[in-house]
């Protein structure tokens, strides 16, 4: 175990730490870093050894030699591997204050709202074993509404559908709490995993996470285009007929059907949380319509087509990527006042 990681920490953070990305905001100073949750390791007479983590890390997935790997510590939005979660804590923690001795410090750590006991023990734990002198879980969803400004404190129905690499989390809100949410595993990963697939079936391709991303990015939809087949773009991968690296363009339109899959558990998921939303809060949710936040809510179109499948205003949050991390800070900031929206681990 990390046990070096005590002690490293200034003042009290909150973070975001998720299937793709990590955020840290640190009290009084705001979000101070943002960058992949991947580690790079190399594997030497049976040990593990941290090779690098976040962005130089991310640059190796796909491109490592046999002896080191390059993995996403955190799958579904819950720690799969406790050791190097907490390594990359402490890597991230260090980058911050670019010094080794710190006063511990208060952590306010989302997780997501259908977590486990054992997977919120996992959680609480990484930080605690990170140096954090006192670990406080908030759920995702409640993080992403107040990052998105929300009133949830007040009696009125708030909707939010926060779209995260793992997990889509889906919850409608009132008086500081969830009146009725759920979590499904799809997120930006599972509509990348689903380009990966469809491009191997339909053109004998194979290609890496990495450009399943940057298609998804670039020409991703949730709707097909009116007018022809949309944009277009080149991409390149490993022929499976042949062997060897092979170039094909591939349409807008053809993404949009490779992403139907994910895209309709995401609508799914808001559909069974409307259904299930006591009547006065519906109300509410048609004055006062949906925000989706995340960076799978970014997918061009996507706010259309919920909209058209719900009959609800569907809005995109302003700073949609970093909601989940600024909710998490606004608590930060008024711990004592907030505590509500808190969570016990176990």
């Amino acid at each position: 175990m990390f046990s070096a990681l005590r002690g490293i920490f200034s003042s009290d953070m909150g973070i975001d730490l998720g299937t793709a990305n990590t955020l840290v905001y640190v009290k009084d100073r705001g979000i101070v870093l943002n960058e992949p949750s991947v580690v790079a390791l190399s594997e030497e007479g049976g040990r593990r050894r941290v090779l690098a983590v976040g962005e130089e890390a991310k640059l190796m997935v796909g491109r490592t030699p046999g002896n080191i790997t390059a993995i996403r510590p955190l799958k579904d939005g819950v720690i799969a591997d406790f050791d190097v979660a907490e390594a990359m804590i402490k890597y991230f923690i260090r980058k911050i204050h670019n010094r080794k001795s710190f006063v511990s410090p208060r952590i306010v750590i989302c997780i997501p709202q259908g977590a486990t006991a054992v997977e919120r023990r996992a959680i609480q734990e990484s930080a605690e074993e990170a140096g954090a002198r006192k670990v406080f879980l908030i759920e995702e969803p409640v993080a992403a509404a107040i990052g998105a400004g929300l009133p949830i404190t007040e009696p009125v129905g708030s909707m939010v559908v926060d779209i995260g690499g793992g997990t889509t989390e889906v919850a409608v809100l009132s008086l500081g709490g969830i009146v009725y949410g759920n979590s499904v595993r799809v997120g930006g990963d599972k509509m990348d995993d689903a380009i990966i697939n469809y491009i191997r079936k339909h053109h004998d391709l194979l290609i890496g996470e990495t450009t399943a991303e940057k298609i998804k990015k670039e020409i991703g939809a949730a709707i097909r285009p009116t007018k022809d087949n949309g944009r277009s773009m080149a991409i390149k991968g490993r022929d499976l007929v042949n062997g060897v690296p092979k170039e094909i363009k591939i349409t807008e339109s053809q993404i949009v059907d490779s992403l139907s899959e994910p895209v309709a558990a995401v609508i799914e998921a808001v559909q069974f949380a409307l259904e299930n939303t006591p009547p006065e809060l519906s109300a509410d949710i048609v004055d006062k319509g949906i925000v989706m936040t995340g960076g799978g809510s970014l997918l061009s179109k996507l706010d259309e087509l919920l909209g058209s499948k719900t009959g609800l205003p569907v809005r995109i949050a302003e700073e949609a990527l970093s909601s989940v991390v600024m909710g998490t800070g606004k608590v930060l900031e008024e711990i004592d006042i907030m505590k509500a929206v808190l969570q016990k681990a176990y």
